[in-house]
């Protein structure tokens, strides 16, 4: 609900429990009122006769109180928009009007949508901009979606856009706050990490030009110490799979202030010919009353209602060849590991790399996405009919926007990639990174992803990034700036015409494991790559800072073999690896040709089991029971009547018992009973004194099923 009060300047937009509220003064300054529980337009009215601080020599009162500060003026926080022309940079706003729309406007970030949509527009008189914010509540919702439009209106000359965040987000005073992040690298994605926020600026980012391995683009703050389940957690989460940049300041006064959006600093993103527009980002958030975990499960729903397409969907079983075969691979030998995979109850075969041109190494073939005629004399078809004669549907890697030197496709067009003129290319993996930003690279792609996915029956697309922008660089462009920004609309681009195109076929992101993870990624994919580790221990920490933000239903998970060879060596137990790969969506990955019968048969029994639980894990509420640590972790999923744990020990130490596990969100009234054993157990009892999982020594792990039984 939207409300307007105070003679048509003072806004509230408020969802089921939370509202958020700005006020128009009387010299067009748009200041920040109120996010949190909910209030009613009189109160809005009440805070807006004191919203700003009085004078204090050498501050200016408007910082930490406006809706979007610029450059210009009487500000020194840092800036949300930054502009700059031949004669003049900063701007000064006039407000032009507000506008709300009601259900089915057009949405974002995923497509058209209920709710409603504030507008507040301005205007630059000096250099002829058009401002205007969005604000957007989707029905049931607390998620506050706000993005901005910036339009040229003038006939001067073009309007560079040195800095155009998506939102600033304007947090309640409060005597101290702190800051929960996640950070990582390659292979260590995902891992949360809270600390206190200090005087100053923290800031977390990308410029590598994708959203990379080092931070996802979210943050959550709380106040008073908010735990699991309590306490209230403000968070904030962008939409953009290139360079990006979030920045959370708290000012000398203690006032805290949140940016955010694309580009990694203020250099430039792009030019504005008059008439031009540009729509940045959306950059989302979320205020709750119920902890880190509420705060959590409110995203998951809201993505999987309004961004994730087709998330209402169950998301298969897969089976994926690469850690089995490397680039060593043939037809016959896809479809043996195929054959192996319908018998454990596979849903879904992935051929992965070197399929394609000459790629017997990584050295070579990116860029040609035909397949190799000695190792697919066939093509694809004959693969995708066997497999899909087996019950299985049948999936592809690709990698469209990078290329190998030893290709067709850069021996015909070399000036195609990023570069700079009379600089070394720089290589990465061996690859270099093709703009994707020009109209005739993005064609090219077309017609041969087209071309690829008519040519057979490919029910699935694995979209990899393996490499980081490292020459940026556009010869002959007169403002080679822009690829940044341009490079991640043309793939958006040309996803959005892929699956138009395409409807039945699901996408995944990968970028190096988890290196393209974001809202604006998720509203075009049905899944990502969470880690190319895919270590079970190591999973648990990387699974608990993802599911911070991101459901479970896209956090793609996969068994492979022991003792792990692709970076540590540890030894686990099959048992462990599927209850530690069963928490997100479940795939298989390892050399199924040298598994035993007797592992084939448990492996076959863990699907099954996952099957069972699948509407759970993909669809239910998610509760983080304990975190990975060196003892017992656990996550509950509950959805109905229906509720499941999954447990894990890294080790039992000096022989005691491991703690019991209190669960959550169950019926305390009510009886439930595991179906596996027969047990039966108190809901009050599980929720205030828990249950014992009966783990011992050192990793182990269970599958807990309990179902509410009915009423006498």
């Amino acid at each position: 609900m939207i409300e307007t009060v105070g003679q048509g300047r003072t806004w509230v937009l408020s969802g089921p429990s939370g509202s958020y509220a700005l006020h128009l003064t009387d010299r067009d300054e748009l200041l920040h009122l109120h996010w949190g529980p909910r209030i009613t337009g009189a109160d809005a009215e009440e805070l807006a006769v004191g919203a700003l601080p009085p004078y204090w020599p050498f501050e200016s009162p408007l910082d930490g109180h406006e809706e979007y500060p610029v450059e210009g003026g009487p500000r020194f926080v840092r800036p949300a928009l930054s502009v700059r022309t031949p004669e003049a940079r900063g701007t000064e706003w006039r407000f032009t009007g507000a506008s709300v729309s009601g259900p089915g406007g057009p949405g974002r970030p995923g497509g058209p949508g209920d709710g409603e949509e504030l507008r507040l527009g301005f205007h630059d008189p000096v250099h002829g901009l058009g401002l205007v914010l969005h604000y957007r509540l989707r029905e049931g919702f607390d998620v506050v979606e706000r993005h901005v439009t910036l339009t040229h209106e003038g006939d001067g000359p073009a309007l560079e856009l040195l800095r155009a965040d998506s939102a600033a987000w304007t947090l309640p005073g409060r005597d101290s706050w702190r800051l929960s992040k996640l950070h990582g690298r390659w292979a260590a994605e995902s891992r949360l990490e809270r600390t206190p926020l200090a005087h100053g600026e923290q800031i977390i980012g990308s410029r590598r030009g994708h959203t990379g391995h080092q931070h996802l683009p979210w943050v959550a703050l709380d106040a008073e110490g908010a735990t699991e389940e309590s306490g209230e957690v403000y968070g904030c989460a962008l939409g953009w799979s290139g360079s990006w940049r979030i920045a959370v300041q708290r000012l000398p006064d203690g006032q805290v202030q949140i940016t955010g959006g694309a580009g990694h600093d203020g250099s430039g993103l792009l030019r504005l010919a008059p008439g031009e527009s540009w729509t940045s980002p959306v950059f989302a958030g979320l205020w709750s009353p119920d902890g880190f975990g509420g705060a959590s499960r409110t995203w998951h729903a809201w993505q999987l209602a309004h961004v994730v397409p087709g998330a209402a969907g169950e998301r298969p079983v897969l089976y994926n060849s690469w850690e089995a075969t490397g680039f060593d691979i043939s037809a016959d030998q896809q479809l043996a590991l195929a054959r192996r995979a319908a018998g454990l109850g596979v849903e879904l075969f992935v051929v992965d790399d070197a399929w394609f041109g000459a790629r017997t190494s990584d050295r070579a073939g990116l860029g040609d996405w035909t397949p190799n005629p000695e190792r697919f004399p066939g093509g694809l078809a004959p693969l995708a009919d066997a497999v899909h004669a087996l019950g299985m549907g049948f999936g592809i890697w690709v990698e469209p926007e990078m290329v190998n030197q030893d290709s067709d496709l850069y021996r015909a067009h070399p000036d195609w990639v990023q570069h700079h003129p009379g600089r070394t290319r720089t290589e990465l993996r061996h690859q270099l990174v093709l703009n994707a930003a020009r109209p005739d690279v993005r064609e090219h792609l077309w017609r041969q992803l087209d071309r690829l996915l008519g040519s057979a029956r490919i029910d699935y697309v694995k979209w990899d990034f393996n490499r980081c922008f490292t020459d940026p660089g556009w010869p002959g462009d007169p403002y080679p700036q822009r690829l940044w920004v341009e490079h991640v609309e043309g793939l958006y681009g040309l996803l959005d015409r892929l699956r138009a195109a395409y409807p039945a076929v699901a996408f995944e992101s990968c970028s190096g494991g988890g290196g393209r993870i974001d809202l604006g990624v998720l509203s075009r994919t049905d899944q990502v790559w969470t880690s190319d580790n895919t270590d079970p221990l190591d999973r648990l920490a990387i699974q608990h800072g993802f599911t911070q933000i991101h459901p479970a239903r896209v956090m793609a998970a996969w068994v492979t073999d022991s003792p792990n060879t692709q970076l540590n060596g540890r030894r686990s137990s099959l048992r462990f690896r599927f209850v530690s790969a069963m928490a997100g969506v479940l795939g298989i990955g390892g050399q199924l040709t040298g598994w035993s019968e007797a592992e084939l048969a448990e492996a076959r029994d863990w699907v099954a089991l996952y099957k069972r639980i699948r509407p759970l894990v993909q669809h239910g509420e998610l509760y983080r029971l304990r975190p990975p640590g060196g003892g017992l972790s656990a996550v509950q999923y509950l959805r109905g009547g229906e509720s499941v744990v999954l447990a894990w020990l890294q080790a039992q130490h000096y022989g005691e018992r491991p703690p019991r596990l209190r669960l959550r969100g169950l019926d305390p009234a009510a009886v439930y009973v595991r179906p596996e054993t027969g047990e039966t157990h108190r809901g009050a009892v599980l929720l205030h004194h828990g249950l014992h999982t009966g783990l011992s020594g050192d990793l182990d792990a269970e599958v807990i099923r309990l179902q509410r039984q009915p009423s006498p």
